[in-house]
């Protein structure tokens, strides 16, 4: 029986456990933190709960435009029963994988895997025991943590990092967020929702760098119109404790003061300490673990999924990456078995206007001379957006002018995140902009705005 010894146990960890074993194999899944993921039960599960809360306040303040009364003031934040509700949530989520990989046979060992050979995991336990796993095949799966400058000294009080703010100690009063990428802008969302005045430290010229520019524009405005404060063009070199909180001083002289500090300038990966060199696996000179399209490190039967390998951050791509590898360790890529295209994987950015993406960009396009057709209908034309009182954002398609085949698209607005589904499987079946004006949805909804853009 192939033993497949897998170490971390988020998203990607935990797919290839299950998978792995559902397909015939023994597995050993080595986790020193939590199992379901650090990264994902500290980082994205909080935060996106933290969402919720906030999205709900933001919605309390807009009663009246739904014939509702109750003021501006209808809710407020209880901190003490915000962190109960994530911990609940993260609770239950973590017991359900558990649960999952122990009614498979998974054995999960609490402790930290550290490489000794090419087939030789050392594990030391959490209880202080210590053991050596032989494995036919084994995955890194050790996702990433917080990026943090050299000027910046989390305190855990004033100058936070993002995995100490789910929720923060208190509320903030003058927020400063250093990063304007996903995980930033969407902290700007939080608090600015949960009521704090927010300052935005935007290194480029506009916040979503990577992110199309008519996307990021209807962001920034819906920031403005929040009272956020943009310090565009500016990069923070250091921040220093005052008696009122904090001072960031960014690189053109500019100087941003609030109540609290908040670090949000990517992540790097959890690749050290697992003795890679002691099995021959490179690296990258940014620390991830170089793999190819089968997840495979240039030793064959060493493979890395997740955020640790680098080819895209998004939990989705982790859980999709261990489906395949475990797959690929047991034979089945000999059959019908399809690589991940990470082009045409969808992410969303939640934010309020949500915003999702997927496929092939406008700007992209443009950039490399190829030809594109580009349809754009704004909710302000659909009824259910129009019922709801959030007429916010647009639904923008991309698609082959001469075949009308479905390149990519994006959504900015109320259900995001569950409407670009729709535009992702067009992409990825190779479906035409006459398939989705074809479909018969329902009415009213917000999903007919997807139809109207592919007229």
């Amino acid at each position: 029986m192939t033993h497949v010894v897998v170490v971390g146990g988020g998203p990607a960890g935990n797919q290839v456990a299950s998978r792995a074993a559902s397909l015939g194999a023994e597995v050993t899944l080595v986790e020193d933190q939590v199992v379901g993921g650090a990264a994902h039960l500290w980082d994205c599960i909080p935060s996106k709960a933290m969402i919720a809360t906030a999205g709900a306040l933001s919605f309390s303040r807009r009663m009246a435009g739904l014939g509702l009364s109750g003021g501006s003031q209808a809710a407020s934040v209880d901190a003490a029963a915000l962190r109960r509700r994530i911990e609940q949530v993260t609770s239950r989520l973590q017991g359900s994988v558990e649960d999952l990989l122990a009614s498979q046979g998974v054995r999960t060992l609490r402790g930290e895997g550290r490489l000794t050979g090419a087939h030789t995991v050392a594990v030391r336990l959490a209880d202080g025991g210590e053991g050596v796993l032989r494995a036919d095949a084994i995955v890194v799966a050790t996702g990433s943590r917080p990026r943090l400058p050299e000027w910046a000294e989390p305190d855990g009080e004033r100058v936070l990092t993002t995995r100490q703010a789910y929720p923060p100690p208190e509320v903030p009063e003058h927020l400063v967020v250093v990063g304007s990428g996903v995980t930033g802008v969407e902290f700007v969302h939080m608090f600015s929702s949960l009521g704090s005045k927010v300052s935005l430290i935007v290194s480029r010229q506009h916040v979503l760098p990577h992110k199309d520019a008519e996307v990021a524009a209807a962001l920034e405005d819906e920031l403005l119109r929040r009272g956020v404060q943009l310090y565009k063009g500016a990069r923070a070199e250091g921040v220093e404790r005052t008696p009122q909180g904090i001072v960031v001083h960014c690189d053109d002289g500019r100087t941003v003061a609030g109540s609290h500090v908040l670090i949000a300038v990517g992540s790097i990966p959890n690749s050290d300490r697992l003795g890679l060199e002691a099995a021959g696996v490179t690296v990258d000179k940014w620390g991830y673990v170089t793999v190819n399209h089968h997840c495979q490190t240039n030793v064959p039967h060493i493979y890395a999924a997740g955020d640790v390998c680098g080819k895209l951050p998004l939990s989705s791509v982790a859980s999709m990456q261990g489906r395949k590898v475990a797959e690929h360790i047991m034979g089945l890529h000999t059959r019908e078995h399809r690589h991940i295209d990470y082009d045409k994987a969808a992410s969303a950015v939640f934010t309020e206007p949500e915003i999702a993406d997927v496929g092939l960009a406008e700007a992209e396009a443009f950039a490399t001379g190829r030809k594109i057709r580009v349809t754009k209908v704004p909710f302000g034309a659909s009824a259910k957006a129009l019922i709801n009182d959030d007429p916010r954002g647009f639904v923008k398609i991309i698609s082959d002018p001469a075949t009308g085949v479905v390149l990519g698209g994006c959504v900015v607005g109320n259900q995001a995140a569950e409407l670009i589904s729709v535009i992702a499987l067009a992409v990825t079946a190779g479906l035409k902009v006459a398939d989705l004006v074809e479909s018969c949805l329902v009415h009213p909804s917000l999903s007919e705005a997807l139809a109207d853009a592919a007229e």
